[in-house]
């Protein structure tokens, strides 16, 4: 026999200290899940096993499709484009370039997905802009890392593919259509700071496109923007699945980013699969790693007796909304986002969704909304380290200009928190639960 507390403090306690001391996050999860495993005399070849059982998932295979198709876009041309079309949209508004800046996160958010891939991309091109303007290096770092939050949000997204695995097979196309409004909100709410910021500091307008002008940029800029109209389009009507239009949207950003635009030799795709095979290895490893530790915080009771815990402190819903966004906010200031859906989901959906009776769809949008925040904050921010070494400035500086934006996001995730309409309305209205 064993005793449970202290198999629960091996397992959980190992892999913090594993983490304190610096030992990446992947090799923390199999290496306390394995100390435990022993401690439980669980067969290691057992472990082993859910590891190998976690990727074994047909819908896995999207997030391969889209960190290459994210990885071509962001070499092949598409981000400078979107720049070109969302100057067309709003660059007349004062701060006319900070506009730029939320908008054309918004649109290249949705075709690539990722929060990283959208500062190193767009972030290349308009903060060495932004700062030739005349605009304040923290501020152009700070709205580069924030906004760019809106790609894990917005669909397609393949953190919504990893959150539906962990939470047992929820909708992906539901969870795309949930983050819609969600995702715009948070860029809307930037814009209006970046406004205010651009009034009070005169930043300048951009330049008025001729209509000629306009009808070309948005011309040429309509091509990459349609892989999201692609994808989305395929996964709501049926025609593809998550995976499948994963599987279309590659082809299509090949033959736009080679035949098309051919900005980039064909040459370049040898770098391009090298930099998305990276991604994937960490992708990929995170999840095994975590399917072993997930199934040890199972045979551990860890979910039910976390339910029991978070229900004895409160049983009002608002209360218990209110708690599990802190905990998610501090989680997402020390470890990243894949792990933490992967940890969390687990432990916290039976609370919110079981107990609660709240919609998955919602559970899953405020949880990867409440993570995308944890890009953008120091100490382990991916998207804030980003950002910082584009624009050449230290994390101190830009922490600072980032205190309005993270009121604004927090604003934003406690409307869609407690208004769970805000989430439900396009899933409900475009593919209602049968």
């Amino acid at each position: 026999m064993f005793d449970l507390n202290l198999a629960i403090v091996l397992l959980l306690g190992s892999f913090i200290v594993l983490l304190l001391i610096r030992v990446p996050i992947s090799f923390s999860l199999i290496f306390s899940s394995l100390i435990t495993a022993t401690y439980l005399k669980i067969p290691l070849m057992a472990v082993v096993q859910q590891m190998v059982q976690g990727v074994r998932s047909f819908s896995l295979l999207a997030i391969p499709f889209f960190i290459i198709a994210g990885e071509m876009m962001s070499q092949g041309g598409i981000s400078r484009r979107v720049v070109l079309f969302a100057s067309v949209m709003v660059g007349r508004i004062r701060g006319g370039l900070a506009q730029v800046n939320c908008l054309d996160s918004m649109l290249f958010g949705g075709i690539s997905g990722s929060a990283v891939a959208d500062v190193s991309s767009i972030g290349s091109i308009i903060i060495p802009v932004m700062k030739e303007k005349g605009y304040d290096d923290d501020f152009t770092v700070a709205l580069t890392v924030t906004s760019a939050c809106q790609g894990v949000i917005i669909p397609p997204s393949h953190n919504m593919i990893i959150y539906s695995l962990a939470a047992g097979g929820v909708s992906v196309g539901r969870l795309f259509l949930g983050g819609f409004i969600p995702g715009i909100l948070l860029g809307v709410s930037l814009m209006i700071l970046s406004y205010y910021y651009a009034v009070k500091r005169n930043y300048p307008k951009e330049r008025k496109y001729s209509l000629k002008e306009a009808l070309l940029i948005t011309k040429d800029a309509f091509l990459g923007l349609f892989t999201a109209v692609l994808i989305m389009g395929g996964v709501i009507s049926g025609v593809f699945t998550a995976t499948e239009s994963a599987a279309v949207a590659v082809v299509y950003t090949f033959f736009i980013t080679f035949f098309v635009y051919k900005e980039i030799p064909f040459r370049a795709m040898k770098g391009i699969l090298y930099n998305s095979l990276k991604t994937l290895a960490m992708v990929m490893s995170l999840i095994a790693a975590a399917s072993a530790f997930g199934w040890i915080m199972a045979y551990l009771r860890i979910p039910a007796l976390a339910t029991q815990a978070l229900l004895s402190i409160t049983d009002n819903r608002v209360i218990l909304l209110l708690l599990v966004n802190v905990l998610l906010l501090l989680l997402g200031m020390i470890m990243d986002m894949a792990p933490l859906i992967l940890i969390t989901t687990p432990i916290l959906y039976p609370v919110f969704v079981g107990s609660l009776g709240m919609s998955p769809i919602h559970f899953g949008i405020m949880l990867i909304l409440n993570l995308a925040i944890g890009l953008t904050t120091p100490p382990v921010g991916s998207a804030l380290f980003v950002g910082c070494a584009i624009g050449h400035i230290r994390m101190e500086k830009v922490t600072k200009a980032l205190l309005p934006m993270w009121g604004a996001m927090v604003a934003v995730l406690m409307l869609i928190t407690f208004v769970p309409e805000i989430t439900m309305f396009i899933p409900d209205l475009i593919m209602p639960q049968n």
